[in-house]
């Protein structure tokens, strides 16, 4: 336990070293660091401080109370050594177990942030049994019994004051702990770590006449249901607007159409992304009574569409778990990954299905993904298919270091990275028997589709998008370059921060996006087109506070962060970068931070059918890789427009205005200012030839 004492407000910060000696003459040696930090505020100093409006993760006390932080180690110390050998067979279950428990670690840290005393609590005004903040009576006395709800109501009385404090529900880790520990007595090294000599090299891969339009799509249906792979899981790699939906559609409506006995479960780890996959297979010509779709018993009974066309487990107003004789009548069961684990503890045989497919694969964790394949996989009987792109976004990691070691990649990315069946040959490409790309995209124009096809999927990608949907702004008059529906709108502002909040806005990037979003909405009013759909417009930016600013666009036009627009797609993308130099911040200092992300990214440029408008700072962008290949892009092609690069950035060196491609915006002034410093520099030879 840390205790804290003081009766100064202000910052304090003490490094705490626990040094650890290993063997018995201490042949090895390791040190764990950790700095500890308290802002304490006295009651006189605490009008100082500015209003925070970002929830800022300081602790606040006052001078006479004491301050104190208890934690514990997540484990062993003994594991952390797993830590520092790869990933094995081994060590598998170790290592994730000690991952998880470093990520609960800090999951329960953040949320104890929230934890305040003296909290006024209201009761709302039009809802007598709703208030504005839930709470949890006090604990009763010893031997007492809780209180019930209903005195709690009818003794309340408004602007009453309480303690809050927020518990992790830890059920989610122990589902996944669950899943860990299942892995070694299931035997399932061959899933895990396949070697292939287990497979079928030699299948009778089915005849399929659909699909004739797209070989990828064809060769990883047959594959799929031929099952060439088990025990080995089979992946569906698919970039940005592939078709990697309508292939695992493909492959389950086939198995439903050809193999009777079969059951499959389909999972993903949202539930949007599960309800899309399950709305698809109800299109199709499937008997509906077939298939059911398993909503978590907490799951908010309104968001359920009450028009369906599959089963489900809502029963009268409310979400209820089936029995496991129930759920078996199923050919397909839809859930999530974390859902599934219903169907575990149920006691689902590991030989009731044929097929696990998940999709979306690569935003999930490992040990997300393993809670069905470990609990209800027979790996000699049950292919499972892991569908996804590991060259998008992954699944959000609280623990900084459980994400470093491993823990942010999933088990699709793993795969494709370290086991060589599902490496790709500079001769051959994958080997369909594991693993297919899917190559024709069928979202984007052409122009949009570009660079990121050649930063993250070799230039393999292939413009396939139906003509009409992605000319729509090819003749849109603020267009720098007509057919050419892609601009990069330099801007020349202001990383900004409220009080002790991290997050970043940018004033000078909202103003520009409001007039862009003006105008594509005029355009469109031009066009016959009154009502704005859902699908149109997209704005996106990476930072929360960006966000918040703008709210004063129509709802349905409300921005998203990059994380919370991965799968959608938009005719028009519009997307605010934020960053830019910080007021009083020497601009070799300012760095991209996860804007330089190269899977945020891809995420961000691959979601626009018809016109993509990129608005940031050139000044800042251009040190990034990435960025400065996607300005540069834009400029050649005569798709730039706003600020020269150069703009605002006399008083640095010309050294620091050169980009690794170069990217030349020239102006008069520009000229003007270049013939100046060449006779300048004719002036001080000449000077020092008469010295």
């Amino acid at each position: 336990s840390v205790h804290f004492y003081s009766q100064h407000a202000g910052f304090f910060e003490q490094l705490l070293v626990f040094k650890f000696e290993t063997g018995q003459q201490a042949s090895h040696e390791f040190e764990i660091m950790r700095l500890l930090e308290v802002t304490h505020w006295t009651s006189s100093s605490e009008e100082l401080f500015p209003t925070n409006s970002c929830n800022s993760h300081t602790k606040e006390c006052t001078s006479t109370e004491k301050h104190r932080e208890s934690s514990k180690f997540p484990c062993q110390l003994d594991l952390f050594r797993a830590l520092q050998r790869p990933l094995e067979w081994s060590n598998y279950s170790e290592r994730f177990h000690l991952l998880l428990h470093l990520e609960e670690f800090q999951m329960k840290k953040e949320i104890e942030i929230y934890n305040e005393g003296n909290v006024p609590i209201f009761r709302h005004k039009r809802r007598t049994d709703l208030f504005i903040l839930q709470v949890i009576t006090p604990p009763p006395a010893d031997g007492d019994e809780r209180p019930s709800v209903r005195p709690f109501q009818s003794d309340f009385k408004d602007n009453s004051r309480f303690s809050v404090d927020f518990a992790l529900d830890r059920l989610p880790l122990r589902v996944q702990h669950r899943a860990v520990a299942s892995v070694k007595p299931r035997n399932l090294v061959e899933v895990l770590f396949p070697t292939g000599k287990q497979s079928s090299h030699n299948p009778h891969l089915p005849r399929l006449l659909e699909f004739e339009s797209n070989p990828e799509q064809r060769k990883a249906i047959k594959h799929i249901i031929a099952g060439t792979a088990k025990p080995a899981p089979y992946l569906v790699f698919g970039p940005p607007g592939t078709g990697k939906t309508v292939t695992l559609v493909g492959a389950i409506n086939q198995i439903l159409e050809t193999q009777e006995s079969c059951k499959i479960l389909a999972c993903a780890p949202s539930n949007n992304a599960i309800d899309h996959l399950c709305e698809k297979i109800a299109e199709g010509n499937v008997d509906k009574h077939h298939l059911y779709r398993l909503y978590a018993a907490t799951f908010p009974v309104e968001k359920i569409p009450y028009i369906r066309k599959f089963h489900c487990n809502l029963i009268g107003e409310a979400v209820r778990i089936p029995t496991k004789r129930d759920l078996m009548r199923y050919k397909i069961i839809f859930t999530t990954l974390q859902t599934a684990g219903r169907l575990v503890a149920a006691g689902i045989p590991v030989c009731h299905f044929s097929y696990i497919f998940v999709d979306e694969a690569g935003q999930t964790t490992e040990t997300e993904c393993l809670i069905p394949i470990s609990g209800l996989m027979d790996p000699g009987k049950c292919q499972v298919v892991l569908a996804g792109d590991p060259k998008q976004l992954g699944p959000v990691i609280s623990s900084r270091m459980a994400e470093d070691n491993g823990f942010g990649l999933s088990m699709l990315e793993r795969l494709m990275r370290d086991i060589d069946l599902y490496k790709s040959d500079d001769t051959h490409g994958f080997n369909n028997h594991f693993i297919t790309k899917l190559l024709r995209n069928y979202r984007s124009h052409p122009a949009i589709l570009k660079i990121p096809n050649r930063l993250f999927y070799k230039g393999e990608l292939q413009a396939f998008a139906h003509v009409e949907k992605c000319i729509p702004y090819c003749k849109w008059e603020l267009l720098p370059k007509k057919d050419f529906p892609l601009i990069f709108h330099g801007v020349a502002g202001t990383d900004e921060h409220e009080a002790n909040c991290p997050s970043a806005y940018n004033m000078a990037e909202v103003e520009v996006l409001k007039e862009y979003l003006k105008a594509i909405v005029t355009h469109l009013h031009k066009n016959s087109v009154t009502k704005i759909g859902p699908k149109e417009i997209g704005i996106i930016t990476p930072y929360s506070k960006q966000v918040n600013l703008d709210t004063d666009f129509k709802s349905d036009l409300w921005p998203f962060r990059v994380e919370q627009f991965q799968g959608k797609e938009f005719n028009v993308v519009i997307l605010s970068t934020v960053r830019s130099f910080p007021k009083l911040t020497s601009h070799k200092q300012c760095t991209l931070g996860f804007i330089d992300n190269e899977k945020r990214f891809n995420v961000a440029l691959t979601r626009a059918r018809a016109l993509l408008i990129v608005v940031g700072d050139p000044r800042i962008l251009k040190t990034a890789q990435i960025w400065n290949k996607f300005i540069h892009y834009c400029y050649k092609e005569g798709g730039y427009r706003g600020i020269s690069v150069y703009d605002a950035e006399e008083e640095e060196d010309t050294d620091s205005c050169t980009l690794k491609e170069p990217l030349v915006i020239c102006t008069f002034t520009h000229i003007h200012a270049l013939h100046t410093v060449c006779l300048s520099i004719v002036l001080r030879f000449l000077n020092s030839l008469k010295d």
